[in-house]
């Protein structure tokens, strides 16, 4: 296949380095990529005030993917008003690009609550509450009114669990969980059932289950294994993927793809962890969340082969260095050397 045309948005803390063994991984696995880095993150900000200008954004769409670090500041400085990143390009870019569906794998690694466990969460990535529907009044006053909507459409709410019960039917166990919070939010929980109801007709062989969000985190910490496809909002599904990143075994194994599946524009492929400026620098951070994120990226891409070589070699490494504190040098070697 011809080269892939990839832009790398390294950000800050430790996305540089688990963006570059990530990159090193897909090369040493056969797969030529030509890489374009953008500076982008909260250190851009501080510099020039740049988040993410309409001309960036235009030339972001012109490649087959991004593969994204980490973005934001180090806990504790107050430089950057709050929301300013996150809305100004993470939410810009899963927004303008349309990358409608957060697929989240999770396979237990060894010694981990969910150890054996493989689910999938699949998280609605451009409405629900941030959406930014809301507002103030009498804002820094006793009588202050501060309101945030979620937004749902059936369209929108339909092309997620449709995405969701299509990634059930390939998988062995062919099984879908909704989770939402239908007996409290009647309005968006009621289209979220109805929508599943309606769409499992089309899809027999996958059987169907519904879990209160607050019930399905008691399931991640004591019944994982019951899981195979969870369909859920934005941010429930934000909010459960971070514990199920947790009981796998760290959100250090835990990657992520902001994907358009219609591929009108470039999907993003990250991880679910944050920048941990505490570490930058040490070379201490643990690159699997990146470069398990990179294989959803050739996935997607077609380079299916050399996704699964990358697969089998992150799954070998963990299995014999499970728990054992290595270098990101270490562990990138590890699975380079893993390669067959």
């Amino acid at each position: 296949m011809p080269a892939l045309n990839i832009a790398v948005i390294g950000g800050d803390g430790i996305g540089p380095e688990v963006t570059a063994a990530a990159l090193e991984v897909i090369e040493a696995a056969g797969v030529t990529v030509n890489p374009t880095i953008f500076d982008l993150g909260a250190a851009r900000y501080l510099r020039d005030g740049e988040v993410l200008s309409e001309s960036t954004l235009a030339e972001l769409r012109t490649f087959d993917a991004i593969l994204l670090g980490a973005i934001g500041p180090a806990i504790g400085d107050t430089r950057i008003p709050g929301g300013t990143l996150e809305r100004g390009l993470l939410l810009k870019l899963r927004f303008d690009l349309d990358l409608y569906i957060n697929h989240r794998p999770f396979h237990g690694q060894p010694g981990s609550i969910a150890e054996g466990c493989d689910f999938v969460v699949v998280r609605e990535n451009t409405e629900g509450s941030y959406a930014g529907e809301g507002g103030v009044l009498r804002f820094g006053t006793e009588h202050e009114i501060a309101t945030q909507g979620s937004v749902n459409t059936r369209f929108g709410v339909e092309r997620c669990v449709r995405y969701a019960f299509e990634l059930a039917k390939s998988r062995t166990r062919k099984h879908l969980t909704l989770v939402h919070k239908t007996n409290v939010l009647t309005y968006s929980g009621s289209l979220w059932q109805r929508t599943v109801d309606a769409v499992r007709l089309d899809y027999p062989e996958v059987s169907v289950d519904y879990n209160h969000v607050d019930a399905a985190c008691i399931y991640l910490v004591e019944q994982p294994q019951r899981y195979d496809v969870v369909v859920t909002d934005n941010l429930f599904g934000d909010i459960l993927t971070d514990l199920a990143g947790a009981v796998s075994g760290g959100v250090g194994f835990a990657s992520s793809a902001n994907l358009n599946p219609d591929r009108t524009s470039p999907s993003m492929f990250e991880p679910v962890h944050g920048a941990a400026h505490d570490i930058e620098g040490k070379g201490i951070a643990n690159p699997t969340a990146t470069i398990s994120s990179a294989t959803l990226m050739l996935r997607f891409l077609g380079e299916e082969t050399a996704a699964e070589r990358i697969d089998a070699a992150i799954a070998a490494d963990s299995s014999e260095h499970a728990g054992v504190p290595r270098k990101t040098t270490e562990v990138t070697r590890s699975i380079i050397e893993r390669l067959v």
